[in-house]
């Protein structure tokens, strides 16, 4: 039996992708969460920062419904999400990790001011908060993803932190 403590956390989690409330995780969502980092950051779609990052959401959603997506109809319910994504993410986080570096890579870019590779951590919770945290849990989020403390979140601190976070034990 699922514990209520791990019911909540994954109800979160799939919150994180239902950019639009709508209760099911689709391309959609993807697209909005592209679209909010470039609003943010003043990034145009057709920049190839834009592109790239467009392109890593798809990427991002084909692996997320190659693995959730159990009736194929291009939406992932609650229940597929839970019984699918994260199951199958938990026995694999290196899996889910893979899926998410094109997206996380490029939205990394996106917010990279100086193109060194690295985002600060406020440009980090920049992103963040465009993908819907709060003000508070952006900027605590940031901060925690800087683990070697030099002010900047790389992509390996970010995509390690991704899968873990969505790899819920329970």
């Amino acid at each position: 039996m699922v514990s209520s403590e791990y019911e909540r956390r994954i109800a979160a989690r799939f919150a994180t992708f239902d950019q639009d409330g709508n209760g099911w995780i689709d391309r959609e969502d993807f697209s909005a969460a592209s679209k909010a980092v470039l609003n943010e950051f003043g990034t145009t779609a057709r920049s190839d920062k834009g592109q790239a990052l467009y392109g890593g959401a798809e990427a991002f959603w084909q692996g997320m419904a190659g693995i959730a997506d159990r009736d194929g109809d291009q939406r992932i319910t609650r229940d597929e999400f839970v019984n699918g994504a994260v199951k199958r993410l938990r026995d694999n986080p290196d899996r889910f990790a893979e899926i998410a570096r094109p997206f996380l890579h490029a939205a990394l870019a996106v917010a990279d001011a100086d193109g060194d590779g690295k985002a600060t951590v406020e440009e980090t919770a920049r992103v963040l908060k465009a993908l819907g945290a709060s003000a508070e849990v952006a900027a605590a989020a940031a901060a925690t993803l800087d683990t070697d403390a030099d002010g900047k979140v790389d992509e390996v601190e970010v995509v390690n932190a991704f899968a873990r976070y969505f790899t819920v034990p329970e």
